[in-house]
């Protein structure tokens, strides 16, 4: 255990607040679901992993909105991770209803088609994450449709000449209490406060 002064500790007062979703850093990623011909893109916050083998994500959407329903009755949707340089868009993309407009036109998106699913991949983001729903779980606000990844795409400047995956180099952007930042700043490698120094 990491020893700690009386000082540090005594510096660390706490103001009670009342509970809410202020969890940060968060992923803001762009969803998009449907097919090639009719699709819409959704932008999520509230995503991440929940199993590692094989590999499960889930994504939380108000039934109120319009992606809602595509991806209950289709089963599938794809999660894009977003570029600093793509962050504008995103925002539109979620403060704009795809009933009332084609999103991957108006911000001149590229569609890519899916190995695995129907719902067209964002070529323009470093990562895509093809999913395929394996339960819907109903929450007061939201539901939580949780899947599977099925096929995964990354960008190959991303990738090194050992096969391993960089993604510091696609400057993704985080949300943390309603404002984005891109994340990219080292702070170290898993399990550096335990590994042997040579």
């Amino acid at each position: 255990m990491i020893a700690q002064s009386k000082d540090m500790v005594n510096a660390m007062e706490k103001v009670k607040v009342k509970p809410n979703t202020m969890m940060a850093p968060l992923p803001s990623v762009m969803v998009s679901c449907g097919d090639i011909e009719h699709s819409n893109i959704i932008t999520v916050a509230w995503t991440g992993v929940v199993n590692s083998d094989p590999p499960y994500v889930y994504i939380s959407v108000r039934p109120s909105r319009f992606s809602h329903d595509i991806i209950e009755k289709s089963g599938e949707f794809v999660i894009n991770l977003v570029p600093k340089r793509l962050s504008s868009a995103m925002d539109w993309a979620g403060c704009t209803t795809g009933a009332k407009a084609d999103k991957f036109e108006k911000l001149k998106l590229t569609k890519l088609a899916g190995d695995q699913v129907s719902a067209p991949l964002i070529a323009e983001c470093p990562v895509n994450f093809e999913c395929k729903v394996l339960q819907t779980v109903k929450l007061p606000s939201h539901d939580m449709f949780i899947a599977e990844i099925v096929a995964l795409h990354v960008d190959e400047n991303l990738v090194n000449e050992k096969g391993r995956i960089d993604l510091a180099k696609a400057e993704l952007v985080s949300l943390i209490h309603g404002e984005y930042y891109s994340m990219t700043k080292y702070a170290g490698k898993m399990g550096f406060s335990v590994r042997k120094k040579k």
